[in-house]
């Protein structure tokens, strides 16, 4: 019998030689012949390991939920290793953790970076950073899968339009959503494609968008997007990954819609409106709404990067990035559904002490959903671990000799799995020149915004919600 963990890791191996061949044949094509060893070697390496766990019979007994959360831990330590593998060969003089730190930002759709001039990369290493990204991405979304029967039940049931829960059809699940990550990523191609962007740039928009990542293919987005028609079709693009990742597939391809499936997008639609009007209402202060509207896009899908806007927006905008954008998507954040059920629960709590003989029930407007006080404790928790790992690494950036403001600000970015840029205020931030233990505390701090609401929904079932 296999372990459920090699096997996991296995097939991720694999994706990872799939991309260095993607590699390989764009070296080969445009005669990049320099690099192209490096990715041999690593999809050489990448494939021996994927097949020899993954062509093997996979006789698997029924896995428990904590091995579940071990393997997806293990996968954001071991898989970046492997990513690493091409800066360390290709990067003259570059250490294993700059290159273990470029590959876990990647891999977590982070975006900070090591490398001050990107024009100084080979545009096949890149691709690679690109890809890192678009990789990781589709980790995040199958580890939510794999790990769904620890989340709400409506959340669950919102999702059966598209995704059957048989623990047998796991695999054909995660395909499934594999086709509909690479679809998406090749529409959000075309449509920059067509909107005048270089093919190349175009490629590796897309690859980020979709990914949530924050790795630009040049130094400045400001020498891709230079029209206001870009901005907004950028921006545009940016809410693929904001949006449920199931939201256009079920609004094009499914003739029977369960409406209760675009609950949760319904609601961010509304949020998003609302963000629209507010900002250009009141903070459209130099006429010039379409950098805005690409900063607001950018900020609620946890992307980060965009054009220059006044710094004194930025705290509306790293609030944005903490709120983040739909669960079964690829951003981060603490969700604004969660958030936006929380607020009102606590509303019925406090009217209720007000009309103790009233009844008010913790249902969803417009939807068939109730919600028990369960998923309400786990929300509130989900808020208290962010405070706390918040703080934690606020400490430890500041004892690094990083300054107060930058350390928060940074802090907020590495646990929402955002870049700094314009939005957050630091966007001339060099992480190069920082301590192996600055570096370090950004690695682990990177993971645990990728997988800490993940885990801390099975800690509070197992120890504080018992029945």
């Amino acid at each position: 019998m296999i372990n459920f963990t090699h096997l996991y890791l296995g097939i991720f191996s694999l994706f990872v030689s799939l991309l260095s061949f993607l590699n390989i044949i764009y070296c080969y094509y445009f005669k990049l012949y320099i690099n192209i060893d490096n990715f041999i070697f690593i999809f050489i390496v990448s494939l021996i390991i994927g097949s020899i766990v993954f062509f093997k019979k996979k006789n698997l007994k029924k896995i428990s939920i904590y091995q579940k959360i071990f393997s997806v831990l293990l996968g954001y330590i071991s898989i970046p290793i492997l990513l690493s593998i091409p800066y360390y060969l290709i990067i003259n003089n570059i250490s294993f953790v700059d290159s273990y730190f470029e590959a876990i930002s990647g891999f977590t759709s982070t975006g900070f970076t090591v490398f001050n001039n990107i024009k100084h990369l080979d545009e096949s290493l890149i691709l690679w950073r690109s890809s890192t990204q678009w990789l990781g991405g589709l980790y995040f979304l199958i580890s939510i899968i794999l790990l769904i029967d620890i989340f709400d039940q409506n959340l669950k049931k919102s999702l059966t339009n598209f995704i059957n829960f048989n623990s047998n059809e796991t695999i054909k699940q995660c395909f499934k959503i594999s086709i509909v990550y690479l679809l998406l990523t090749i529409i959000i191609f075309f449509i920059l494609y067509l909107s005048d962007i270089r093919s190349f740039n175009s490629f590796n928009l897309s690859l980020t968008l979709i990914s949530s990542g924050g790795f630009l293919p040049v130094n400045n987005l400001e020498s891709i997007i230079n029209n206001k028609f870009k901005e907004i079709i950028l921006s545009l693009s940016m809410l693929i990954s904001f949006f449920s990742l199931f939201f256009t597939y079920n609004l094009i391809f499914f003739r029977k819609r369960n409406t209760n499936f675009f609950s949760e997008d319904l609601y961010l639609g509304f949020y998003f409106i609302f963000l629209i009007s507010f900002f250009f209402l009141f903070l459209n202060i130099d006429d010039n709404f379409s950098s805005i509207l690409l900063a607001i896009c950018s900020s609620i899908s946890n992307i980060g990067f965009s054009l220059n806007i006044p710094k004194d927006l930025s705290f509306i905008f790293l609030i944005l990035i903490i709120i983040g954008g739909s669960f079964f998507s690829t951003s981060s954040g603490i969700r604004f559904f969660k958030l936006f059920l929380l607020f009102r629960f606590s509303i019925n709590e406090l009217v209720s002490h007000s009309k103790p003989k009233s009844l008010f029930i913790n249902r969803l407007p417009f939807f068939n959903f109730n919600f028990s006080n369960e998923d309400f404790y786990k929300y509130f928790v989900s808020v208290i671990i962010f405070i706390l790992s918040l703080s934690i690494l606020s400490l430890l950036l500041t004892i690094s000799g990083i300054n107060s403001e930058e350390a928060f600000r940074l802090s907020i970015l590495t646990l929402m799995n955002t870049v700094n840029s314009y939005t957050s205020g630091i966007n001339y931030f060099t992480f190069y020149d920082l301590s192996i233990f600055s570096k370090l505390s950004f690695i682990i701090f990177m993971i645990i915004g990728r997988v800490e609401l993940i885990s801390i929904l099975i800690i509070c079932k197992k120890f504080f919600f018992k029945t």
